[in-house]
This record gives C-alpha cells, structure tokens and sequence, in this order.
C-alpha cells in the first residue's frame, strides 16, 4: 500500500525548517503542492523573515515538486485569510493542513510574564484554532480534509516550566476533539501528533546520548499517516525515535455513592481507591459518552 498524494494541496505551518520542514518536503515528494508557511521567527517567536520558506520552496521545485512561500503569522487572521486565499486562488483546493508553527518561552509559573503565557497559548492554539477555522468550510465543500494538529507529552503528561506551552497543547487536543465530530460525516479527519525529536526548540532538554536517537525524520512517516486517506480520525500520535504509540483519555466505571445525606466529601475521599480503579475503565469518544456511563454504574449499583 503506498500513500499517494497527487492532486493534493497541503499547507504546512512553522515550515521553513526543522520537523515542518521535513514534512513539506516530503509531501511534496509524494505528490503533494505545498505552501511553505514560515514567519521565520527566533524560537521566542521575536522576528521574521521569509528566507527559511524560500529555501525549501527551492529545495522542492529542485526535486521537480510545487510550492509557495509563505509569511502568514498564524495569530493573524488578515495573514491566515490571505494565505488560504493565495493558496485557492493558485490552486483551488486545500486538502490537507498542518498545524506545527510553535514557539517557546519557558520559566516556571510563578516567575512567568502574563505576556509570555498568553503569547504562547496564542501562537500554538488560537493559532491552529484559525488555520482550521478558515480552511474548514472549503474542505467540507470539497467533502475531504486533514487537519493534523501538534500536541505535546507536555501537555498531555505536563513538564516543569512549561504550563503555557502545556496548556496550549492540551487546549488543542480539545479542539480536535470536537473537529472529528463535526468533520465525520464531509470526510474531514482530524487527528493530533505529539513529537519527541531533537530541534532548536527541544535540543536544551536531552542529553546528548538520548538526543541523537530523536532524529526529527523519525517524526514524518507518523505525520504523513495522518495527512493520508488512510488516516484515523480523533487519534493522538505520540511519535520519536522510531516509534508510534497511541495516546487517550480513559475514564474509570467509578463508584455510585446514591443521592441521600450519605454521599459526603468524607464518603469520597474514603472509597477513593474503588473511584480510580482502573480494571473497568473505557475509553469515551465523546462528552456523551460519559453520561451514559455514569447511568452504567448506576445501573449495575441498583441490580
């Protein structure tokens, strides 16, 4: 089985180097036009330039491949509109995007500017957010979509220093939950990748032994899955150094206290072992879901 993706169009942010970069390259490889989205920033996100864009856009037609360059910053919805927009009007289609644009501003909560927290949330979530906003109603006119945001184990585990990175990233599996829901039925698949590679923006946190076996390309086959027609929908990919794992959330069955005098905050915290056993637990695919298993424990409570 070989994943085609001729006649595809692809936009893939923060691609101007690193693991964006492997990505658009290797779309274009396979068939793919490419925009080059890149606002050619510092990790901090201070600066721009649309060299580093340029660049692979050369690298790419050299190969014989098509693509555009483009500076669109992601937290812009003038530069996002007008990117789809150039993207439309040279191609007509928009079939696959993929959110990787991210910066870094790390410190621990407490020493945190406000500024850098909301900056951070804003380039990585509100970001992805209008990126997949605006391509949205085109890729449900068409009936075909990926979206492929990118997630972190930062955000899903969480890690020292990183609470507005973190909670950017958790904040975008949120919006990919509800996108696989309301994508399904126009074929409009959205899943999430959670990377562990050594770039400019990770490269300070492996020791050198470890950082070696994080090639970014081992990155790209996990990703290229996604943006396919082979694609799930509502996954998160964790994926490094030659591995693909599948991260979720899971709920506990719980324990069913009844609704009289005798469920008390005491009454909790003194079955809170049968509360998070976990030898029952499921797997929701959506808030529903969770309802109805809350009535299962109730229901088996009562027989």
């Amino acid at each position: 089985m070989s994943l085609d993706f001729e006649g595809k169009v692809a936009i893939v942010t923060g691609s101007g180097g690193g693991i964006g970069k492997g990505y658009a390259l290797e779309l274009a490889k396979r068939g793919a036009k490419v925009v080059v989205n890149d606002l050619g920033g510092a990790v901090d996100g201070s600066g721009g330039s649309l060299s580093a864009a340029e660049t692979v856009v050369q690298e790419i037609e050299a190969a014989g491949g098509e693509a555009i360059a483009n500076g669109a910053n992601v937290c812009s919805e003038d530069d996002v509109k007008n990117m789809v927009k150039e993207t439309m009007e040279k191609w007509g289609r928009v079939d696959i995007l993929i959110n990787n644009a991210g910066i870094l501003r790390d410190k621990s909560f407490a020493k945190m500017e406000w500024s850098d927290f909301v900056t951070v949330v804003n380039v990585h979530l509100m970001g992805s957010a209008l990126c997949a906003h605006t391509v949205f109603p085109i890729m449900k006119e068409q009936e075909y979509g990926r979206i492929i945001m990118t997630s972190s184990s930062s955000g899903l585990f969480g890690n020292f220093g990183q609470t507005n990175y973190g909670a950017a990233k958790m904040g975008v599996v949120g919006l990919m939950n509800t996108l696989k829901l309301e994508g399904a039925k126009y074929n409009i698949h959205t899943n999430s990748v959670a990377p562990t590679a050594t770039t400019r923006m990770t490269e300070h946190l492996f020791p050198p032994e470890f950082a070696e076996k994080l090639d970014p390309k081992l990155i790209i086959p996990g990703v290229i899955f996604l943006a396919s027609e082979k694609a799930p929908n509502g996954e998160i990919l964790e994926v490094g150094g030659g591995v693909v794992a599948n991260t979720y959330v899971m709920e506990t069955m719980g324990k069913y206290f009844g609704t009289d005098e005798n469920f008390t905050a005491e009454s909790v915290a003194e079955h809170w072992a049968e509360v998070t056993d976990t030898s029952d637990a499921k797997r929701p695919f959506q808030g529903g879901d969770v309802a109805l298993k809350h009535l299962e424990t109730i229901g088996k409570s009562e027989n």
